[in-house]
């Protein structure tokens, strides 16, 4: 089943005191083109998620965000500073003779003196981080390769109905022609008795004429060469790899097919039938444009 290039996704998970965000979205691209923003000091992030994406994805301009939330003192450790601290109760314990004083030191009295508590910012386990935001990028690229399946479900039908669109029109094609031919050899036939004024016609002549134009204006092999490019594209919409540059080149065929009957048939039923069909072609291009 085809898959759309258009597709968006998002995760998110509290992991290891951090809250992480993934974001995931995708328009139509010839070529896989994919750009990831990421928080300031994670970019070494960037490249591994180029590639866990672009694993998955093979065509579509492809755009991630990743937000990262530290929970507050998450990253923070704190410490005593013991030298301070020896140095205060020192300084303290030196002067309690000498003016009389009661040795109360406590805990809570060197807690609150300047200085004596450091914080100490912890560094980043790069691996820790790594596993973490890939298993919410993972989350977010199962939901966008979940959308581009839907989305690629509504271009299957529509491209299917267009299809059959076409065929009917080829069949009608396929019918109309032998009778077009035999309305010209019956024209041919009557303005050569108007013009000769004579009803002996040579009618080997006539039946010549009528050969030639059959032959100029026959659009077999162009009808089967249809059918067989249409039986073609509906074996690619059901392909499992990426089919859409030969849905394109395929179009290309169909159009050429068209056209070419189009030229040779003198026929303002025919001719309305490939304007039907070229319409028909157009919106099928339309709509290749989008799959991956």
């Amino acid at each position: 089943m085809i898959n759309s290039m258009t597709g968006f996704g998002r995760e998110r998970k509290i992991l290891n005191n951090r809250e992480i965000i993934v974001e995931v979205r995708s328009v139509n691209n010839r070529f896989c083109e994919f750009s990831c923003r990421t928080p300031r000091n994670y970019g070494y992030l960037d490249e591994r998620l180029k590639g866990l994406f672009k694993s998955q994805i093979t065509r579509g301009k492809v755009e991630v965000s990743v937000s990262i939330y530290k929970q507050e003192g998450a990253d923070a450790e704190i410490a005593i500073n013991k030298s301070i601290a020896s140095g205060y109760i020192n300084a303290l314990r030196s002067v309690k003779d000498e003016f009389s004083l009661t040795d109360d030191l406590s805990l809570s009295s060197i807690m609150r003196l300047p200085d004596v508590f450091t914080v100490v910012k912890t560094e980043d386990d790069e691996e820790e981080i790594w596993r973490d935001v890939s298993e919410v990028a993972n989350g977010a690229l199962s939901l966008f390769l979940d959308m581009r399946k839907t989305e690629g479900a509504k271009l299957y039908d529509d491209v299917l109905s267009r299809l059959a669109l076409i065929e009917e029109n080829v069949t009608k094609i396929e019918d109309r022609s032998p009778k077009v031919n035999d309305e010209y050899r019956d024209r041919l036939f009557a303005k050569l008795q108007e013009v000769l004024q004579d009803t002996n016609i040579d009618e080997q002549r006539v039946l010549t004429e009528a050969a030639i134009f059959a032959d100029k204006t026959a659009v077999d092999e162009e009808t089967v060469r249809l059918r067989s490019h249409i039986a073609q594209f509906r074996g690619l919409l059901e392909a499992k790899e990426p089919i859409g540059r030969k849905l394109d080149f395929l179009v290309q065929e169909l159009n050429r097919e068209v056209n070419t009957i189009g030229s040779k048939c003198q026929d303002i039923t025919i001719t309305r039938m490939v304007v039907d069909m070229k319409a028909e072609i157009e919106k099928i291009r339309e709509q290749i444009q989008n799959i991956e």
